[in-house]
Formats: C-alpha cells, sequence, structure tokens
C-alpha cells in the first residue's frame, strides 16, 4: 500500500501529437510533419479526499492530460503515480484504484440495459453472484435508475445515461473518480442532481478529478483549482484564494443605451480600464459592458465623461465580487468561452 498523501502526482507531464502537414502540389513526398503540444510540461498534485478541478477552454489540454492519467494515452515524457503506482510501468495496477468517465465517449453500451450494463462492468471487474447482485441493486437505486433498470440505455435520457456511466464507474468501489466534463449537455435540473451526486462521492472518502469549462460548477464543488490554457497550468489554489487574487481589481458592469467603435477605442485608451468586454442583450435591448478597474475614482470620472460625452447614456453602472470567469479573464485576457 503506498503511504504517499496523494491520490495522484503529475511531474513535468508532457504530450506531443505528429500532425502530418498539408501535401504540396509538386511535392512527391508527404513525410513533413509538425508537433502540436497538447500538454506542455505540467505539475500538480491531488489530495487525497479532495475535489480537484481542472478548469481550461475546449483544446486546452484537459482531456489529454486525464487520459494519460488513465492509461489511455502514454505521455510524451513526464511522471504520474497514481496512489504510488507508476501510470507507465504498472498500468494495470493503477486501473484497480480508478473510475473514469469521459466525455464525448461512450462510457456504457446503449443496446444493453441499464442493470445488464452494471452486470457486464461487474464482471469485468471480477465481481460475480450475491455480491454483485447486492451492488448492482444498491447502485441502480442510489442513482435513481431503478424503476428503467432493464430498459435499453438508448431510451435513456441524456441525464440517465450519464448516471448509469457514474454507477458503472462506482462497480469496483475505485478510490479516485475520474469526471471529464460530467455535467455537459444537461439540462440544469440534472446538471445540479449530478454535482450533488458528486459531492456525496466526496463525502465517502474518494478522491475526485474533474475537468469542466463552467466556471460556476468548478467553484462550486473544488477543494482546489488548476487553470490550464494552451496546454499549461497558469494558476492553481482553492476558489476563493484564486478570486482573492483579484482584490486590487475592480469588477464593473456598465448598461449602455449604445456601443460603437469609436466610444470602444476610446476606453481602451484608458490605461486603468482592462478586459473590456461587450455585448447586446436582446431582452433588454441594452449594450452590457463589462470591464476591470485596476483602480478608483479617478478611472471611474474618465470613464463617464469619455462615454456622456458621445451622448450615449448610462442606465446601469454596477460593481461585483470577482469570479473564476474574471480570474481566467485577467490571466489570459479572453473569456473562457472565446
Amino acid at each position: 500500500m503506498s503511504l504517499t498523501n496523494y491520490a495522484i502526482e503529475v511531474s513535468n507531464l508532457k504530450k506531443e501529437f505528429n500532425i502530418k502537414k498539408k501535401r504540396h502540389l509538386f511535392k512527391k513526398s508527404n513525410k513533413e510533419k509538425e508537433i502540436f503540444i497538447a500538454v506542455d510540461d505540467i505539475n500538480f498534485n491531488v489530495n487525497k479526499g479532495e475535489i480537484f478541478g481542472f478548469l481550461g477552454p475546449n483544446g486546452a489540454g484537459k482531456t489529454t492530460t486525464i487520459k494519460m492519467i488513465s492509461t489511455l494515452l502514454r505521455s510524451t515524457s513526464g511522471t504520474i503515480l497514481v496512489n504510488g503506482v507508476d501510470v507507465d510501468k504498472n498500468p494495470i495496477d493503477v486501473l484497480k484504484n480508478l473510475g473514469t468517465v469521459l466525455a464525448g465517449e461512450r462510457s456504457t453500451y446503449w443496446k444493453l440495459t441499464g442493470r445488464e450494463n452494471l452486470e457486464y462492468f461487474a464482471a469485468m471487474n471480477g465481481i460475480t453472484g450475491k455480491k454483485a447482485k447486492e451492488k448492482i441493486d444498491y447502485l441502480l437505486n442510489r442513482f435513481n435508475l431503478e424503476k428503467r433498470a432493464d430498459e435499453t440505455v438508448e431510451k435513456y435520457s441524456t441525464g440517465m445515461k450519464q448516471r448509469v456511466a457514474l454507477a458503472k464507474a462506482l462497480i469496483a468501489d475505485p478510490k479516485i473518480l475520474i469526471l471529464d466534463e460530467p455535467t455537459s449537455g444537461l439540462d440544469p435540473q440534472s446538471a445540479r442532481n449530478l454535482r450533488e451526486l458528486i459531492l456525496e462521492i466526496k463525502g465517502e472518502g474518494r478522491t475526485v478529478l474533474l475537468t469542466t469549462h463552467y466556471m460556476e460548477e468548478a467553484d462550486q464543488l473544488s477543494d482546489r483549482i488548476a487553470i490550464i490554457d494552451h496546454g499549461k497550468i497558469i494558476a492553481m489554489d482553492t476558489p476563493q484564494n484564486l478570486k482573492n487574487s483579484l482584490n486590487k481589481t475592480t469588477m464593473a458592469i456598465l448598461e449602455l443605451s449604445d456601443w460603437n467603435d469609436e466610444i470602444s477605442n476610446k476606453l481602451k485608451s484608458i490605461t486603468t480600464l482592462e478586459n473590456i468586454h461587450s455585448k447586446f442583450n436582446d431582452d433588454t435591448q441594452r449594450w452590457e459592458i463589462k470591464f476591470h478597474i485596476s483602480n478608483g475614482s479617478d478611472t471611474v470620472s474618465r470613464l463617464i465623461s469619455s462615454i456622456t460625452s458621445q451622448g450615449i447614456k448610462i442606465i446601469n453602472f454596477s460593481v461585483e465580487e470577482p469570479t473564476l470567469e474574471d480570474v481566467f479573464i485577467n490571466l489570459t485576457g479572453k473569456s473562457l468561452r472565446e
């Protein structure tokens, strides 16, 4: 048994992919390749019993990282230890510690019923007979699947399919659960229910590595968060500490009657205004301008003067507490979903 305090240890992890270049019309050879670095020398540890959030936009390197942790991809370089076991050297032993639900991939067999899926994965993990039946009945009941357990999974809603996948991941009672975008594509109620289940799983003493691009989800669930962008971890701390890092910057929102390039350029010329984002709200028929102010009243005075001098009416001006979205914008200069 490992004596390490960490459930997962990632050191100098890198993953490169060779991409074939487009063939030139008059070249005979098509052997030229270029290297795409999906994960770029990252380091992080996941404590036992915590929910560790891996936050970043699509394509940032989140899924590639967890595929390497869960033995589905080999790293280009670096090391990964799961409960002290080296992923590259002992992948079978690593899998005994993990339950995994990956985004964008079918984690269950849709032509089988929910019960048959769990029976199959129980058998794959050497769980049979009375023990298997008890475990399966418990999981079906726990995830509110018992009434439709004998219907094929293809007839389930997206939320039910995700619950079956989560039950499958828990069938062998793993110490560590890896969840890749678990609420993606779910309606708000189903997403809320699944987040409650994730917190219950943590309450059992399990470790959860959670990838998401939903800021509110990461904030609500995670004990600590690593923000990843372009394959690099650019910040890592508790959600509150990440938000506290912006305590010298005010987050503000303006509602305006109009917006144009001229006023946009004027505001961008004010050096104490940063990360200006504008959008038109169809419901209110107003422009919403969100930005960061790095000092106080002097900036606000210049801001108001610049806007009103253009004949634009300020309908509302509010200041709000920083969010993880603000942290991401401050670190990268862009919104998570851009």
